[in-house]
């Protein structure tokens, strides 16, 4: 609530309703207070939105990401605060990080006027025309009022200035006081939301990985014995021999076989 600048100034109403000389002093004076308050205007309303992601929680120190990127920190959050998420009311050791969060902040301004009526009866004790006049006051005090301009007076169905009271006159004085005062009242809604769960995994076939033992592989054979290395060749002979004795050993071979064959005829 704040207090609006006094834009009236205090305004004292002096009224005489009459002499009062026949009642009691204790019924003579009395103060009497009382204060309304009425609407001096239309009232405003304004709504701002904040949203944000919950980057880490420690303790009671809320550290949040504001959507335009700004990192604010908000230290000391109470255990009372609350936040609506998913219709269950959370505090701040419930928050965890990736949680979204959203605050509406309403705010209200109602002008009024605080109307303070004060009426005291007392007795003149000395006027001082046309500025102010002292009442005397049961318990005995004196106080000062202040005559506004052109204040009239009744006196006995007389309506006199300042100048027409006088020292010993029993009246009423009533002082209204008017402030102006603006109220505003700030409401703040916070829900939040919890992160999405990660995406299903995509509808594909599932490989299986068959693992196939080989075989082991087959002994290494036995490695073959080194063939013999060939035999030198015969040395050729010189050519200084003649060709006459083969010539000679076939000639021998083709007369025997020659015979064998007609003896064989003449058995026959």
């Amino acid at each position: 609530m704040k207090r609006g600048k006094l834009t009236r100034k205090a305004i004292l109403r002096l009224l005489v309703v009459g002499l009062l000389a026949a009642f009691p002093v204790s019924l003579m004076a009395q103060v009497e207070t009382q204060t309304t308050t009425a609407a001096a205007g239309k009232a405003t309303k304004e709504v701002s939105v904040e949203k944000g992601t919950v980057v880490s929680v420690t303790g009671n120190d809320l550290v949040v990401k504001m959507e335009n990127g700004e990192i604010r920190h908000f230290a000391n959050v109470p255990d009372s605060a609350r936040v609506t998420v998913g219709g269950q009311q959370l505090g701040i050791h419930d928050l965890k990080p990736g949680m979204t969060l959203e605050r509406t902040i309403t705010t209200t301004t109602t002008p009024r006027m605080i109307t303070t009526t004060q009426t005291v009866t007392g007795t003149i004790f000395q006027i001082t025309p046309p500025i102010s006049v002292i009442l005397s006051m049961p318990d005995g005090h004196n106080e000062r009022f202040k005559i506004p301009n052109g204040q009239k007076f009744n006196v006995n169905g007389q309506m006199v200035d300042a100048f027409g009271l006088r020292k010993g006159m029993q009246i009423s004085a009533t002082k209204v006081v008017e402030v102006p005062e603006t109220v505003v009242n700030v409401k703040r809604v916070t829900t939040g939301q919890l992160p999405p769960p990660p995406p299903p995994a995509p509808d594909v076939p599932i490989l299986v990985f068959v693992a196939i033992v080989a075989p082991p592989p087959p002994a290494p054979a036995p490695e073959a014995a080194p063939a013999p290395a060939p035999e030198p060749a015969p040395a050729k002979l010189p050519k200084t021999g003649s060709d006459l004795p083969t010539i000679g050993l076939l000639g021998a071979l083709t007369l025997a076989l020659g015979l064998g064959l007609r003896a064989i005829r003449t058995t026959r």
